[in-house]
C-alpha cells in the first residue's frame, strides 16, 4: 500500500511567501533559459572554415556592411594557398577578378619589400609568375610565393577588416546543427560555443557544415552515365599525364617475388580489382602535402627519418627506378628564395594513392590518423630516395641537396599544416556543373565566376592488370578549351534542404568537373560570390536560392568579378565539330575502347567534339582504340575515319573494319589532310549486319610517327 503525505497547512502569511518564491524561482528558471537562447554569438553571417575561400568570403560580407565571423578548426589562414601550394594553378588569368585578384595583387605588394628577400635577390629569382603591367595596370599580380608570405596576406586581411575569427573549434557533426523552419539557425562546436547566423557559408575543403545540415551531396566518381560524361568513372585503359606507369621502360611488378602472385602483393598497390571502365566507384583522388623544400644550405633542415619509417612501404619505388624512372625532381618547382612547391610527379611520388577513401565520412580522429599516415609516408618517401642504396646514385646526391626549410611552418616542426584534400564530399545542389558545361556543350546558367583550369583528376587507385603489372589510374588531363562560366545554382542547397546555406568549396559538381573548379583562385571567386549572394538574401529576407540574378550580377560585376569571357581561345567553338552536327552513326573517341597508352589533345585547329587521342609516337604494337556500334539496321554503309593530319603523324596507320563479310584493313597516311571536309576519310564501303556489332580498330604496330584518332562515321549508302 502507497503512503500519501499530506502537504502542511499554511498561513496566509505563509502562503505569500510560497507564492512569492514559486514566481522567483520561476523567473529566474525563465531568465536562465532565455540566457541559454542568447550564449551563442549573433552574426549576420557566420562562415565556417578559414581557407581561402573562407576569408575571401568574410572580407566580402564585412565590405557590404554586415556582421561575420570566421570559426573553424583550422590554426592558420588560408588552407591550401598557405599550406604550401605556393606555384598558383591559374588556367586562364583574365578571368580570375574581385578579390582573388586583390589577393594576388597583395602578394605583389609584399615582394616588392626588400626584406621579402631573405636567401636570394629578387633580380636572382627573375620575373616568375607575375603579371605585367600592361595587362594588370596599377594593380600589379604575382603567383608564385612562399607559404608563410600567403598566410599573412590573409591575416592582414582579417586585421584591416576587423574580422573576429575563432580557432581550432570543431564542429559538433553529430548533433551541432540547429535548423528551424528549413534554415540553419546555429551551429555549435565540441567545445560548447554556439554562433547563430542569418546565413552560413561552409567553406571547409570536407562540407562538414554541409552534410551535418542535411544537404545532399556524394562522394566518389558518378558513372559516365549518371550525367552523360566521357571522363567521369573508371578510366582503365586511358593514361593521361606522367602520373602513371607508361613512362617506364619496361612494366613492373607487383608482387613481392617479381611476376609470382603467390608470393603476395607488394604494399602500396590493391589487390581487388579497378572496376569497369565508366562505372562509378567510392574512390577519390589521392591526397598529398604540397611540400615546400629548400636546397639553400643556410635555411635547410636535413630529411630525419619519420617515427614509423617502414622501408618496405616503398620496395614498389625501387622497381620503379630499376625500371628507367628518372624524374623525382619534376615537380620542384621553383619559389622565392630558394624553396620549391613541390607537387606529385611520376609512378610512385608524393601522391598516398588509395589511403585516403575514409577521409571524407571519417570521424575527426580517424582523420588525424589518415593525416598522419599521409604524412608518414611522404616523409619516409624523402628521407628513403635520400638514404637507401638502393636509390640510383644521381637521384640519391640530388635528393640530398634538399630539405625542409627553417623559416616555413615554424610551428609545425618545418612541415606543412594543411593536407592537399584534392576532393571529399561534393553536394548535389540545386545545379550540377558537369564537363558538359566546362567543355561548352551547354550554356551555364547564372554565372558567378569562371574556371579555366583543365579538367584535372589525380589517381584514385594503383592495381594489377590482366598481365599481372602494376598501374595507377584515374589520372586525367583533359582541357576545357577555354575559361567556363561556373553557376550560381552549384553553390547553394536544393531549396528543400536549406534555405540560408552557401557552399563555395566542396560546390555542386561531378567528380571530373570538380577536377577543374577545385582551383584556389575558384575557391576565392565563388567564397566572394557565395558572401555577396547572402547579403542579399539577408537584406531581402529571402532564401538565396531565390536571390534575384540581376542584382547579384550586378554587384559582383561592380565588385570585379569576372563573369563572362569575351577573349579569344585557342579552340573556337567554329572549330570543333559536334556529335549533333553530324549524320549517321557517329562514335568518338571518348566512347571508344582504348587499350595500352593514349593521351588527350586539342591541339589541332579542327577535330570532333572535346579533342582527340594520340599514341605519343611509341609504334609498340601496345596501343589499340577500337571504335564499336550498333548499328540501326542492316545494310551498305560507308565508313568514315576523323583524324587531325600533321607532318609528325604516321603515314602507315593499320585501320581495321570489321563487317558481315569479314575485315578489310586499310592503312592511312595521317600526314595528309582528310578530303571531307578537312576532317573525315573515307575507309570504303561495306555491308553490315544489325545484329552484330561494327567496329574500326586501330593500332600503333610498327608505324612511323604520330597515331592519332577522333571519330568514325557510319553513313547508310541510299
Amino acid at each position: 500500500m502507497t503512503r500519501l503525505l499530506s502537504r502542511p497547512r499554511l498561513s496566509v502569511l505563509g502562503r505569500l511567501r510560497f507564492h512569492l518564491l514559486v514566481f522567483f524561482v520561476a523567473t529566474t528558471a525563465v531568465s536562465q533559459c532565455s540566457a541559454a537562447d542568447t550564449a551563442s554569438e549573433q552574426y549576420d553571417i557566420v562562415v565556417y572554415g578559414g581557407t581561402s575561400a573562407g576569408v575571401i568570403a568574410a572580407v566580402q560580407a564585412k565590405k557590404m556592411g554586415k556582421s561575420v565571423v570566421i570559426v573553424g578548426p583550422d590554426k592558420h589562414l588560408g588552407g591550401l594557398t598557405s599550406g604550401g601550394l605556393g606555384w598558383t594553378d591559374t588556367g586562364n588569368k583574365s578571368v580570375i577578378g574581385g578579390l582573388s585578384r586583390d589577393f594576388y595583387h597583395r602578394i605583389w605588394k609584399a615582394y616588392e619589400r626588400p626584406e621579402s628577400w631573405v636567401q636570394q635577390t629578387r633580380q636572382q629569382y627573375g620575373n616568375k609568375g607575375q603579371g605585367t603591367r600592361a595587362i594588370d595596370g596599377k594593380n600589379r599580380t604575382m603567383w608564385i610565393f612562399e607559404p608563410h608570405v600567403a598566410e599573412q596576406v590573409y591575416e592582414d586581411y582579417i586585421r584591416e577588416f576587423e574580422i573576429p575569427v575563432v580557432r581550432d573549434e570543431y564542429l559538433d557533426r553529430e548533433s551541432g546543427v540547429t535548423m528551424k523552419e528549413g534554415r540553419i539557425a546555429a551551429i555549435r562546436m565540441l567545445s560548447g560555443k554556439t554562433y547563430a547566423g542569418k546565413m552560413f557559408i561552409d567553406a571547409t575543403y570536407e562540407g562538414d557544415l554541409m552534410a551535418a545540415a542535411g544537404v545532399s551531396y556524394h562522394v566518389g566518381r558518378e558513372s559516365g552515365s549518371t550525367y552523360g560524361e566521357s571522363w567521369n568513372g573508371v578510366q582503365t585503359g586511358v593514361l593521361h599525364h606522367s602520373h602513371h606507369f607508361g613512362i617506364l621502360k619496361k612494366p613492373v611488378s607487383p608482387y613481392v617475388v617479381a611476376d609470382d602472385p603467390s608470393s603476395g602483393v607488394l604494399p602500396r598497390v590493391s589487390p581487388d580489382p579497378p572496376g569497369e571502365k565508366g562505372a562509378g566507384d567510392h574512390r577519390i583522388q589521392a591526397y598529398c602535402f604540397r611540400m615546400c623544400l629548400t636546397n639553400d644550405p643556410s635555411n635547410r633542415i636535413p630529411f630525419a627519418k619519420p617515427e614509423g619509417y617502414d622501408p618496405s612501404q616503398y620496395e614498389l619505388l625501387v622497381r620503379i627506378y630499376e625500371a628507367g624512372f628518372n624524374q623525382t625532381f619534376g615537380k620542384f618547382d621553383p619559389i622565392p628564395n630558394h624553396k620549391t612547391d613541390t607537387n606529385n610527379h611520376g609512378p610512385m611520388s608524393t601522391d598516398n594513392i588509395g589511403f585516403n577513401y575514409e577521409y571524407p565520412e571519417a570521424s575527426y580522429e580517424k582523420r588525424r590518423e589518415i593525416i598522419k599516415e599521409h604524412e608518414t609516408y611522404q616523409k619516409g618517401w624523402l628521407y628513403f630516395i635520400a638514404n637507401d642504396p638502393r636509390v640510383p646514385e644521381q637521384t640519391q646526391t640530388e635528393m640530398r641537396k634538399w630539405g625542409l626549410p627553417k623559416d616555413e611552418f615554424v610551428d609545425n616542426g618545418n612541415w606543412s599544416h594543411q593536407l592537399y584534400i584534392r576532393e571529399a564530399r561534393r553536394m548535389v545542389g540545386k545545379f550540377v556543373m558537369t564537363e558538359h558545361e566546362l567543355l561548352k556543350r551547354r550554356d551555364t546558367p547564372e554565372s558567378v565566376g569562371m574556371g579555366s583550369y583543365t579538367m584535372d583528376s589525380h589517381n584514385v587507385q594503383r592495381y594489377i592488370t590482366p598481365e599481372g603489372h602494376v598501374q595507377n589510374e584515374g589520372d586525367i588531363g583533359v582541357s576545357t578549351n577555354g575559361p567556363y562560366e561556373i553557376a550560381y545554382g552549384s553553390l547553394v542547397p536544393k531549396k528543400q534542404e536549406c534555405e540560408n546555406l552557401l557552399v563555395p568549396v566542396c560546390v555542386s559538381s561531378s567528380h571530373i568537373a570538380f577536377g577543374s573548379i577545385r582551383m584556389e583562385p575558384v575557391f576565392m571567386i565563388l567564397g566572394q560570390s557565395s558572401a555577396t549572394a547572402a547579403v542579399i538574401a539577408i537584406d531581402k529576407k529571402i532564401a538565396v536560392q531565390d536571390v534575384p540574378y540581376d542584382q547579384l550580377r550586378d554587384r559582383l560585376q561592380a565588385d570585379g568579378q569576372v563573369l563572362h569571357y569575351a577573349g579569344s581561345t585557342s579552340h573556337s567553338a567554329r572549330e570543333r565539330v559536334y556529335l549533333k552536327d553530324l549524320k549517321g552513326t557517329v562514335v568518338d573517341d571518348s566512347k571508344a575502347q582504348l587499350t595500352g597508352s593514349w593521351r588527350p589533345s586539342t591541339s589541332s585547329s579542327k577535330f570532333v567534339e572535346h579533342g582527340y587521342v594520340h599514341d605519343d609516337n611509341a609504334a609498340d604494337g601496345k596501343a589499340s582504340i577500337a571504335f564499336v556500334t550498333t548499328l540501326p539496321k542492316a545494310g551498305e554503309y560507308e565508313v568514315r575515319l576523323a583524324y587531325p593530319a600533321n607532318s609528325n603523324r604516321a603515314s602507315n596507320v593499320k585501320v581495321t573494319v570489321d563487317h558481315a563479310d569479314g575485315s578489310t584493313t586499310v592503312s592511312v597516311n595521317q600526314t595528309k589532310n582528310p578530303p571531307i571536309e578537312s576532317l573525315f576519310l573515307s575507309l570504303g564501303k561495306f555491308r553490315f549486319d544489325a545484329t552484330r556489332n561494327a567496329s574500326v580498330r586501330i593500332d600503333n604496330d610498327g608505324t612511323n610517327g604520330h597515331v592519332v584518332a577522333d571519330a568514325v562515321q557510319w553513313l547508310p549508302v541510299r
